[in-house]
């Protein structure tokens, strides 16, 4: 366990096929803006099946109709690695000074933690995507999302954010949604950017600007 006092922490959850170490360079450019907290970058619990790297679940064989499924069975492992960075960090007890910020498969991990209920954080931010959680669904009123994604990304189409933020919209969820004209499958430094922002008024909202 981490004892030196800290105003917060993000959680970086990385895509599918990558590692914790993808998503470090977000908190390199993060810190300056976001002193006093701490980062994290667990690497998904699962070798990824189809070559090096890590995945949260399998996408061998993934169709619309089964990822709800695999996204359940996904979560013990899942939150057992919440856990521990919690732990380690000194946060078990202080979820409203978290961050989950995941990329791509680790985002779908992000909103369905809010969206399920199990983790009311106090933001989630999805890099391109998708709500695909199985239902029904207890999200966390009180934990702010912000969704993101690119025009031209193929593998999850910006049409996902949209049909996310109305959904969460109708639940009575603070949503904020961006799409980034030409990007794809990606995360750009605008994009990053934008991120940090939220990050900055979910856990330093008295800042002054």
């Amino acid at each position: 366990m981490n004892t030196e006092a800290s105003d917060g922490l993000v959680i970086f959850l990385h895509g599918v096929g990558g590692s914790g170490r993808d998503m470090l360079g977000l908190a390199e450019g993060w810190r300056p803006s976001l002193g006093g907290v701490s980062f994290a970058a667990p690497d998904g619990p699962l070798g990824f099946d189809r070559g090096p790297g890590r995945q949260w679940f399998s996408i061998s064989g993934v169709t619309d109709e089964n990822r709800p499924g695999r996204i359940a069975a996904a979560r013990d492992a899942f939150d057992v690695t919440v856990r521990t960075e919690l732990a380690r960090h000194g946060f078990a007890d202080r979820l409203d000074r978290v961050v989950l910020a995941g990329f791509s498969q680790g985002a779908m991990l992000a909103l369905d933690a809010v969206m399920s209920g199990r983790w009311p954080v106090a933001g989630a931010i999805s890099f391109s995507g998708r709500l695909a959680s199985p239902t029904p669904l207890h999200p966390s009123l009180s934990t702010k999302v912000l969704l993101l994604g690119g025009s031209a990304d193929a593998i999850v189409p910006p049409v996902e954010t949209e049909r996310a933020a109305e959904l969460m919209r109708s639940m009575g969820m603070d949503v904020r949604r961006h799409v980034f004209q030409g990007l794809g499958h990606s995360v750009s430094a605008e994009e990053a950017d934008l991120a940090r922002d939220f990050a900055v008024t979910v856990l330093k909202p008295d800042r002054d600007a």
